[in-house]
């Protein structure tokens, strides 16, 4: 190594010793981009009653979300029990790549399963990991599929800065948020799923044998806090999404990047203590639209940015940033946009637009709004195919009216995919324990005059 260097330097006219030096400072930097951004702190408060910011500070920065990610995770969770999809006893299978997730973990071993409640209590108090996987595998198919369904919610809340690439928030260069986006989503859980918020204030539950106690120090020890998610990597610091409700006033705050566990919540306690008196008693309403619709958001996999425009009113304005994207810190943008200037230098731009439509395609491959049973390997019916998500999703209406005790137990969801340059979508059910299981229920569909036919998925 050093002889080809001195070849090269020779031949260039730079010293030996300055290119040593210059390679060993890029490598420092390089293996510090993590703690530079652990080091620069982020927060916000926010009244969660009228939307308006009492205090910011770098809130539109780019910061890596650790656990905070979570809170994302059970976003979804909650909005599929809320529409019926899954129970608080469905039964989460854990695949192995559930079940190898570092710590902190449940530690349920490949096969094993336990309940979504089970995996939610898991969740919000060990900050479970495996847990995490597996919702997110059980919702959408795959992680990844999930991770593109993450980021799609993101954008129709109004979170603009954020990226997810995993359920559980285990380090990804990729993945990344703002202070500002973690407080509309803590905001948005407590107003779109006030009967699961409780989940949050969740000291600890037992498991077993065993009793798992919680992370958020918080809890019991400032009055009026109610949750909601701690969250800690190397890279990112420690993290804290706090929301407290007293005497009528309501915050949501966020800290960033703290230094220790102690120094954070010593920072969130101050916040709190601070902002609390000059929160309002007055306001109501929801702050954060739902924007449930049934379209699909696509999301960009090389760059994170969202290929359909954002919703006109994703929550009040006094919570908007005044820019459309945040404004990162020069050092998380340069680590940022280092992994993507890689990227970039060897695409042209005809083969830019290709990798965008391909993720696209990537992201609608399974709808969103139904994938409670569509993990890889297990078996689906299908019963039709149609040139549009509407017509797929209509038949798979008339085949439940015509069919309900056959597919009592089953869940209805499409898949997209081309042949001949054109887009049709699958109308497929799954929710069968097993392969003998669809072909059951196929036989039944085909009695009532219903083609369909069973299919790995």
């Amino acid at each position: 190594m050093s002889q080809a260097l001195s070849g090269i330097v020779s031949k260039s006219g730079v010293s030996f010793k300055a290119v040593v030096v210059l390679a060993l400072a890029a490598t420092l930097v390089i293996a510090d981009v993590g703690a530079s951004l652990a080091a620069q702190s982020a927060a916000i408060v926010v009244d969660a009653r009228t939307g308006k910011t009492l205090y910011s500070k770098d809130a539109n920065a780019r910061r890596y979300p650790a656990s905070l990610t979570k809170m994302m995770t059970l976003y979804l969770t909650f909005e599929a029990l809320a529409k019926g999809r899954i129970s608080k006893d469905t039964p989460v299978v854990f695949s192995a790549n559930a079940a190898a997730e570092p710590p902190t973990k449940l530690g349920v071993r490949k096969g094993g399963a336990v309940t979504v409640e089970t995996a939610i209590l898991s969740m919000v108090t060990k900050s479970a990991n495996d847990s995490s996987t597996a919702l997110g595998e059980m919702l959408g198919g795959s992680e990844e599929n999930f991770a593109r369904m993450m980021t799609a919610k993101a954008r129709k809340l109004g979170m603009n800065g954020t990226v997810f690439r995993n359920a559980n928030g285990l380090p990804d260069p990729g993945q990344f948020t703002t202070a500002r986006d973690m407080a509309v989503l803590g905001i948005a859980l407590r107003e779109h799923f006030p009967q699961y918020y409780g989940y949050f204030s969740q000291r600890s539950f037992r498991y077993g044998k065993r009793v798992i106690n919680g992370h958020n120090r918080l809890l019991g020890r400032i009055k009026g806090v109610d949750g909601i998610k701690t969250g800690y990597t190397r890279a990112s610091g420690y993290n804290l999404v706090s929301s407290v409700a007293i005497d009528g006033r309501r915050l949501v705050a966020v800290v960033m990047g703290g230094k220790s566990g102690r120094s954070r919540d010593d920072e969130m306690a101050s916040l709190i203590h601070t902002y609390l008196p000059k929160a309002s008693k007055r306001g109501g309403g929801e702050l954060i639209a739902r924007n449930d619709s049934a379209e699909p958001m696509a999301v960009a996999e090389a760059t994170g940015e969202e290929t359909i425009e954002a919703p006109a009113k994703p929550m009040v304005a006094a919570l908007l940033p005044k820019r459309h994207a945040p404004t990162p810190d020069p050092k998380p943008v340069a680590a940022t946009e280092a992994v993507n200037a890689v990227a970039e230098t060897t695409v042209t731009a005809p083969e830019a637009k290709t990798a965008t439509m391909t993720a696209y395609a990537e992201a609608t491959q399974v709808d969103p709004l139904a994938t409670s049973s569509v993990a890889a390997g297990s078996w689906v019916v299908q019963v039709a195919s149609a040139p549009t998500q509407d017509g797929a999703k209509a038949f798979l209406e008339k085949a439940t009216k015509q069919a309900p005790r056959a597919l009592a137990d089953a869940s209805g969801f499409t898949v997209a995919f081309e042949k001949g340059g054109v887009t049709y979508y699958r109308a497929r059910f799954g929710g069968f324990s097993s392969k003998n299981a669809a072909r059951n229920a196929c036989g039944a569909l085909k009695k009532k005059n219903i083609d369909c036919y069973a299919v790995q998925q």
